[in-house]
């Protein structure tokens, strides 16, 4: 499908812009492609972009967002227990590109978004890779738990719904593997964890014979009384049983928090949410993701899963809590990512401080977003914003992206260079790339590598804002000001319920 090479020219931007009225506009058709451990689907969009004229900023705003088709739900497939499908996976996106009337050369950005156990299989790199040959035109995003956890909350609308209410709102996105969880407060995730519960972890065919099960799934069973494993026929009261099961014990993690019980904090994928001690202490709770079909009453159908079964459970419980608690998602099973913004093209400020540029451009750089408040520890903040991209040391494809509150003198900047050492340490071969809001790259930079003696080669440039879901391209420096031209590159949600 996609294994042409593609240029990846800035010039095209201004090739595909008009001029209205003084305003520049641009229009770019995106995919987003979401590979799921249950389920993966596909939406094709058309983006309008605009800005000011040329006299002003180069920075483009997605003003309007048209989806132009989107896929039906394919049960993800697999060979084996370690192994996608990826045949299957490639023939169901070949054939949403033909019953859409589109070619890949129609298609001018993109995401690639793979989560859950799907991401754990064998071939999910070289499913990831597939796309990549598009030359920096596709977003290729391996979301563990914590990152697919602040996809779900923007995804489904939790994140505007929050920030737009100023409410404490827990997003509690239900897949075929894990279910996420995300506390937001004003707008932003505070905090985000994952348990092992899930439609999927038990799957069954037509004949009620067991065709997957997860470790999970082993452990519920076990629980349940019920000792099952592949090929064995499921009865319709232990489907019951073991959904029963799961419900009560995501029941007990939304009820008490961290005071979980012994067996649901062993279904822990990542420690316990923080800053959450039940639902008494948020004003609305949103469900998103396979299951919540089955909580906001939108299906019947059955998949060979105990969705019916766990969803039910739920339904009874969250009827009893106050009315108006329990809002609706934008979406649900198609909290849909709907591509990538390409386009929001910034340049850098001019007191930038580089080693070398022999690594540039660089394309796709996942941007760290750190928010670190001065007098804090720059260290833990580092270290909080890893964890939410499930990032648990240094590597390659990185940009970390630092936004600084407070005032900034030599102390506070030295203790944010000495955090960024101690981070990078054992990873001396691979370059150091920083973006920071703030006018101080080249008095940081010096400091890492005139006085902290920073082993690698070193990029530091300011005046670039990105968000918490942002990739990056940056080129070589421009000009005499060795100023550097950066694409952020935004993943895009649906704002409104697909039908």
């Amino acid at each position: 499908m996609h294994d042409a090479a593609f240029g990846h020219e800035h010039r095209d931007l201004y090739e595909k812009a008009t001029d209205i009225e003084g305003i520049e506009q641009l229009t770019l058709t995106s995919v987003g492609i979401d590979i799921g451990s249950s389920t993966s689907h596909l939406l094709f969009s058309r983006l309008t972009l605009r800005r000011e004229g040329a006299g002003h900023s180069a920075q483009y705003k997605v003003t309007d967002r048209e989806v132009l088709w989107s896929s039906p739900i394919l049960l993800t497939p697999y060979l084996s227990k370690t192994l996608m499908n990826f045949d299957k996976i490639k023939g169901f996106i070949h054939d949403c590109y033909h019953s859409a009337d589109l070619q890949p050369h129609d298609i001018d950005t993109g995401a690639v978004v793979i989560t859950g156990e799907a991401l754990k299989k064998e071939n999910a790199q070289p499913i990831s890779e597939h796309f990549m040959h598009s030359s920096g035109k596709f977003i290729c995003a391996s979301a563990g738990p914590h990152h697919e956890a602040l996809l779900a909350a923007f995804g489904s609308g939790s994140v505007q719904m929050s920030k737009a209410s100023q409410s404490r709102i827990l997003n509690v996105d239900m897949g075929g593997g894990t279910t996420k969880f995300s506390l937001i407060a004003n707008g932003k995730i505070i905090s985000t964890a994952a348990i092992n519960i899930g439609a999927r972890l038990i799957a069954f065919d037509k004949d009620n014979r067991i065709t997957r099960m997860e470790d999970a799934g082993s452990i519920f069973s076990l629980e349940a009384g019920q000792k099952r494993a592949v090929d064995d026929i499921i009865r319709d009261d232990e489907k019951q049983k073991i959904g029963s099961l799961m419900g009560q014990v995501l029941i007990d993690v939304l009820k008490h928090g961290d005071a979980m019980s012994l067996f649901a904090r062993r279904l822990m994928i990542t420690p316990a949410l923080e800053n959450f001690s039940g639902l008494d202490n948020v004003d609305y709770i949103i469900f998103s993701g396979g299951v919540a079909e089955y909580i906001y009453h939108h299906t019947e159908n059955t998949y060979g899963d105990l969705g019916p079964f766990l969803g039910g459970t739920l339904c009874d419980y969250l009827d009893t809590l106050p009315r108006g608690t329990l809002m609706k998602p934008t979406q649900g099973i198609r909290a849909t990512v709907i591509g990538a913004s390409e386009y929001t093209v910034q340049v850098s400020g001019a007191t930038s401080f580089f080693t070398s540029t022999s690594n540039l451009p660089a394309y796709g750089l996942k941007a760290v977003y750190v928010s670190h408040i001065v007098g804090t520890s720059f260290s833990e903040s580092l270290q909080r914003a890893f964890i939410k991209y499930d990032i648990y040391e240094f590597r390659a494809g990185l940009a970390i992206s630092v936004s600084i509150d407070g005032n900034l003198n030599y102390a506070s900047l030295k203790e944010i260079a000495a955090g960024l050492v101690e981070a990078v340490k054992k990873s001396p071969e691979i370059p150091v790339i920083l973006t920071i809001e703030q006018d101080v790259a080249c008095s940081l930079g010096s400091i890492l590598k005139n006085e902290l003696k920073l082993a690698n080669e070193l990029i530091s440039i300011d005046g670039i804002s990105v968000g918490m879901l942002d990739y990056i391209d940056i080129g070589k420096p421009v000009s005499m000001l060795e100023l550097f031209p950066v694409t952020v590159k935004s993943l895009l949600f649906s704002s409104e319920p697909l039908l």
